[in-house]
């Protein structure tokens, strides 16, 4: 199994995880498929969506993998008046990431993360581990700490 740089990072910073290798097709990248790759609740596969704010710019909300994000609400939370989801051509060169294996930890660059509230509710939830195929199984409240991340109702 490879080594992501996800995993590089939890590693250095102390953090428990376990990395699952999951059969994905470029057809079927979303949630659903993951958590059915799986075998878990879609409530705990959570996706990781960057928007880009009209006044603060990038920022991440990580969401259950059946939910989708609130425009209004995530620009509310971020301190924007309005937001959108970046286009997929930017998402490589802002995040280092593509479409299916963009993960909360290890962005080029921190953005502002917002987590929705309900990953507290487990003791565990999959985030991607960097790159398609793989996901990361984390404690929430450890993924919150080192991606300081602000919870919210997204």
């Amino acid at each position: 199994m490879q080594k992501t740089n996800v995993a590089r990072l939890l590693d250095a910073a102390g953090i428990k995880y376990e990395t699952i290798e999951y059969s994905y097709t470029e057809e079927d990248l979303s949630a659903q498929h993951v958590a059915a790759e799986l075998g878990e609740d879609i409530e705990q596969v959570f996706k990781t969506l960057v928007l880009r704010g009209d006044r603060n710019g990038l920022f991440v909300c990580v969401i259950p993998g059946n939910f989708e994000v609130d425009l209004k609400l995530a620009a509310s939370i971020s301190g924007n008046k309005s937001c959108e989801m970046i286009h997929m051509k930017e998402l490589l060169p802002s995040t280092g990431y593509i479409r299916g294996g963009c993960s909360p930890i290890g962005m080029k660059k921190k953005y502002p993360t917002f987590i929705h509230e309900s990953c507290l509710l487990h003791d565990y939830i999959y985030i991607s581990a960097g790159i398609r195929g793989m996901q990361i199984k984390i404690n929430p409240r450890d993924l919150i700490s080192y991606t300081d991340a602000e919870i919210y109702p997204i």
